[in-house]
């Protein structure tokens, strides 16, 4: 199978760390408490906003809840979560049959996410890992998104 060993190696790739230095690097990669989530709930915070973080009893564990306001927020990865238009949300171009399905999956089940909290009433912002660079555009957002009559309002991204 033109030079690799197993079926698993040639549709995943071929592995250059052994399985154990692997596993500890997975190991390290954060899904909570990351750099872009910090950013957001200090936001929020200096505004004045109460939160609870990663809230497992709701859809999608969102990354920050505010009660009061029946609203979830949703810190993406552009690259994880595929922000539609943004340089970070390339594809590798090696393996692409695994990663292809592996983002379809990743925006299926956001959507599905949404959907969910806002069947029940709930409101919903997704803030885009690009967006942290200009703090006083998001703040601006925050400020424009929580002030509004909580009545459902469906986010636009």
């Amino acid at each position: 199978m033109l030079g690799f060993n197993t079926l698993n190696d040639y549709i995943y790739g071929v592995d250059t760390v052994s399985p154990e230095k692997r596993s500890w690097t997975m190991a390290k990669v954060k899904n909570r408490d990351t750099g872009p989530e910090k950013i957001v709930r200090s936001l929020l915070h200096n505004m004045g906003y109460r939160f609870r973080v990663q809230k497992a009893d709701l859809p999608g564990k969102p990354d920050i809840v505010l009660p009061k306001l029946k609203t979830a927020i949703f810190v993406h990865g552009c690259f994880w979560h595929r922000h539609p238009k943004c340089k970070r949300a390339t594809t590798p171009a090696s393996n692409t049959e695994y990663w292809n399905p592996k983002f379809a999956r990743t925006v299926a089940r956001d959507a599905r996410n949404k959907e969910l909290f806002e069947a029940d009433g709930w409101r919903v912002l997704v803030i885009w890992e690009c967006e942290l660079k200009d703090q006083g555009a998001l703040r601006l957002r925050l400020l424009n998104f929580l002030e509004q009559p909580t009545t459902i309002m469906r986010d636009k991204s």
